[in-house]
């Protein structure tokens, strides 16, 4: 450090800043909502963003507004011009982080110790001022920031002083596409805020010093894009955790003037350092020039996909863990049962999981080696056209044999330009294609059906890339990946044009939430069938639908972690949606709290798949017109309410299925089809009287003046009603328990002498204790009709219809078959409705229903546990 004015100290200056200082900073550089540990003094993870120091030696200690120019004259530099402040830009700036500030000075004192580290004369241009700015707790003595940066005296050269060194640069690898692109949209008031900061210099205020200066007019500051640049690398590469950046440099190359955007190129050099990677970048106007360059930084990257064994992983963490040494990765799986624990390990929360599993997450050594990425070119080609080369021409007596079979399909594969259903799922996919690869429109020009599930993406828009060279793409599949970024993927929001031939998407699988799925499928202009499976949703807000709106027809969301139907309310919006699958979820009523709304889905949604959920209520069944009002099939088993329809009557195991069938098609009149059997006219009238006669056991069972409570849960019982008559309700008249009455039953025996022809039946009645075991009862019947009790066989006749055997075939739900049937669902066969009718006709049964009778069984079970009530009718055989 030698020449004129290098080794001069600047007298120490105490600088301040209060939380709000830091709040309004992070404001003006681009900090968005989803950075609240920047925006939000409240957050637990408050920080000031790592370049605020660069903002002290203009504020200072102030916090009023300063005379910018008067400021810049206070000290001079000897050996050296009087230089004037008023025609000053920045040059170029480096800045070392080396501890994170707290996030106010309160308590503390800092001081800015300055020193130049050389001035050089650049001739007519101007001169450079060199300095090293350390930003020091005075208490302590630590260094919380050190700026090594240049300022640029615009026409203020010729002075005799030396030029300097060369600059280091530090350029873009050649030859390489950037790995993240950026954009910021400044404005006319962009200069008006970031000034609010403490940098108070005229020129990016009032248009007459940039006129002097040959800016024509007000430019923004450039510490401005110097700052929002960094923001934007921290974002997108550090998952804004100020830790992830170590150091951050940039030449001011040319001005910015407000209303311009910045767009900012962003490339990863592999070269790690003790876990820090060397990032350059480069900052242009769009459409004009360079204004940052020479760009570099000092990073822990976050976000990158990786690939061990054929397991795939994303990078959460790197650094360094509790009681270890060296530096370790955190990764997330993708399969979230492969890891040991969620990112807290010890005590210590290292980062946080997209998945909400307990074991999603682990360490491993920076070391240890990743597979390496692949191009899709590179996968399909590898996948379709390998096994060709390894196969040898089979011949039989010289001539060369016919392949049959799997060796056949898979020469018919290799034929590339021929392919068009293509599946690379699991195939360590990065990028479309490497230099010196076949163009994909050349190479695969008729791919109609793609699955490139489960593969290294980062960005949406590297998909998007591959669809636009694939113009006969109908179905797409990108079940597992992890996209980053997606509301602001330039490769996405310039997809018009590419994906509008696509008419199935899966999306299953990807831990997006619902307005990020969204963003995407709004792209997809001609999408009709959407798969969102496994998500891990449990509300999907309002979110902007676009054509969704008129050309979804069958969507998934199955096995998420929906509570109610009001959670799915927006989906109201689709008016074309026919098919909605809720399989898997964990719903079990319609609305949160009682008073809420119900929610009204389209009309025209005609399937609905409430499978393997939670509800437990046949309140439930009975919201699901006013829900759906479109409602003709649906899938319902599996549910605790269906397992168990009605535990006060349901007695036999094997008749649950039937009644649990029963008991939906008659609440819900205008089904057409549940558990993927159609429903007859027969059916549904065998349900409807079934479901009428349980009511009138239900109504039996309490006193009359409880009826209208028992009617209120049944919301059809009118209607029914109307259609097959009032059900008898032999309601049991109360007795008092002590007396002799309440213990006896009244029996109707009658007899069968002989098992053919009708003729000699004998009734009688008798009143027989409860507690007399079935033995007895023979006797009494024995005794009666002059016969061997033990020759008798004694049928209860229950008087209600049930299904026969077979029934159950008919309507058990098959999770086996789902796929086979699933196709069918649109095409729902409509059934003329049932016949009116007030008496069960055995004819249009087809043998399907029989009167319940039950066998008294030897032993010394008593009656009264074996018939209901005290009336029953038991017919008497000789056996």
């Amino acid at each position: 450090m030698s020449g004129p004015g290098a080794g001069f100290e600047y007298p120490p200056t105490e600088v301040s800043w209060t939380k709000r200082d830091a709040l309004l900073f992070a404001n003006t550089i681009g900090c968005t909502a989803d950075e609240l540990h920047f925006l939000y003094e409240l957050d637990p993870n408050f920080a000031v963003f790592p370049t605020y120091p660069v903002i002290l030696p203009f504020k200072k200690n102030e916090q009023e507004v300063i005379d910018f120019y008067a400021a810049q004259k206070a000290v001079k530099i000897p050996g050296v011009p009087d230089f004037d402040a008023r025609r000053v830009v920045d040059g170029q700036r480096l800045v070392q982080f080396l501890k994170p500030l707290p996030p106010t000075s309160a308590g503390r004192k800092f001081e800015l110790r300055t020193k130049v580290l050389g001035v050089y004369d650049k001739g007519r241009p101007g001169s450079v001022v060199e300095i090293q700015q350390d930003l020091v707790d005075v208490g302590t003595g630590e260094v919380y920031s050190r700026a090594i940066g240049s300022s640029f005296f615009v026409a203020q050269g010729n002075w005799g002083g030396p030029k300097g060194p060369a600059t280091e640069n530090f350029p873009p690898p050649k030859g390489k596409k950037p790995d993240v692109e950026f954009q910021d949209q400044t404005s006319t008031t962009t200069p008006l805020l970031y000034r609010l900061n403490g940098d108070y210099n005229p020129l990016h205020a009032h248009p007459e010093p940039g006129k002097k200066m040959g800016f024509g007019g007000v430019i923004i500051h450039g510490l401005y894009s110097f700052n929002s640049t960094c923001h934007g690398l921290l974002q997108k590469l550090g998952g804004s955790d100020p830790a992830n950046i170590k150091e951050y440099q940039a030449r001011f190359a040319s001005p910015v003037r407000p209303g311009d955007k910045l767009v900012t190129s962003v490339w990863k050099t592999g070269e790690i350092k003790d876990g820090w990677e060397e990032i350059r970048f480069v900052t242009k106007v769009a459409g004009g020039k360079v204004c940052l360059s020479n760009g570099r930084a000092l990073m822990k990257v976050l976000g990158d996909r990786l690939s061990y064994d054929g397991a795939v992983c994303t990078v959460r963490y790197v650094g360094e863990v509790s009681g270890t040494s060296g530096s370790w990765l955190g990764v997330e799986w993708d399969d979230p049962t492969r890891g040991k624990h969620d990112g807290s390990h010890k005590g210590t929360r290292y980062f946080t999981c997209k998945s909400k599993s307990a074991t999603a997450a682990s360490f491993v050594r920076p070391t240890r080696p990743a597979e390496k990425p692949q191009s899709f070119v590179v996968a399909v080609t590898e996948k379709y056209a390998s096994e060709l080369a390894k196969t040898s021409v089979i011949k039989f007596s010289n001539k060369v044999a016919e392949e049959v079979g799997f060796d056949k399909i898979q020469r018919k594969q290799a034929q590339l330009s021929e392919l068009r259903v293509v599946i690379v799922d699991g195939a360590r996919i990065a990028v479309p294609r490497f230099e010196g690869d076949e163009p994909i429109s050349k190479a695969f020009p008729k791919i109609a059906e793609l699955d490139l599930s489960r593969n290294l993406f980062q960005k949406v828009g590297t998909v998007v890339a591959i669809c636009s060279e694939l113009p006969a793409l109908r179905n797409l599949r990108l079940n597992g990946n992890r996209f980053q970024d997606i509301n602001h993927d330039e490769g996405l929001e310039k997809s018009e044009g590419h994906l509008k031939n696509i008419q199935d998407l899966a999306l299953e699988e990807t831990l997006m939430n619902w307005e990020e799925i969204c963003h995407i499928t709004t792209k997809f202009h001609a999408l009709t069938t959407l798969s969102a499976g496994a998500n891990q949703l449990s509300f999907l807000p309002e979110t902007p639908l676009s054509t969704l709106a008129s050309t979804l027809v069958s969507l998934n969301l199955e096995f998420n972690n929906f509570n109610t139907i009001a959670d799915i309310a927006s989906l109201a919006k689709l008016t074309s949606l026919r098919n909605l699958h809720l399989k898997g979820n964990f719903i079990s009523t319609v609305t949160q709290d009682a008073p809420q709304d119900l929610p009204v889905l389209s009309p025209s949604l005609k399937y609905v798949d409430l499978s393997y959920n939670k509800v437990s209520s046949w309140a439930f069944v009975d919201a699901l017109p006013a829900c759906f009002p479109g409602l003709r099939s649906l899938r319902f088993a599996h549910n605790p309410i269906y397992d168990n329809p009605d535990p006060e009557f349901s007695t036999q195991s094997k008749t649950v299925t039937e009644e649990a069938y029963m008991f939906t098609v008659g609440r819900l009149a205008n089904l057409k089809a549940l558990n993927f059997g159609t429903i007859s006219a027969s059916d549904r009238q065998d349900a409807e009287m079934f479901y009428l006669g349980r009511i009138a056991k239900h109504l039996a069972a309490v006193p009359e003046s409880q009826e209208a409570e028992v009617v209120k849960q049944h919301k059809r019982y009118a209607e029914l009603c109307e259609l097959y008559g009032a059900p008898v309700v032999n309601r049991q008249k109360e007795i008092n328990p002590a007396f002799l009455d309440a213990r006896l039953v009244t029996v109707h025996f009658t007899f069968h002498p002989s098992s053919k022809g009708d003729g000699g039946v004998v009734e009688k009645t008798r009143r027989i204790p409860k507690s007399f075991d079935i033995y007895a009862v023979k006797g009494i019947a024995g005794k009666l009709f002059g016969a061997r009790p033990l020759s008798l066989r004694l049928v209860w006749e229950t008087g209600e219809w049930d299904p026969v055997a077979g029934f159950d075939d008919e309507v058990e739900d098959s999770s086996d078959e789902e796929e086979a049937e699933e196709g069918k669902e649109t095409e729902i066969e409509e059934v003329a409705d049932p016949a009116v009718s007030t008496q069960p006709d055995s004819s249009s049964r087809t043998g399907k229903w029989i009167k319940r009778e039950v066998e008294l069984q030897d032993g010394p079970r008593q009656l009264g546990f074996c018939v209901d009530g005290l009336d029953a009718k038991i017919r008497v055989e000789i056996r």
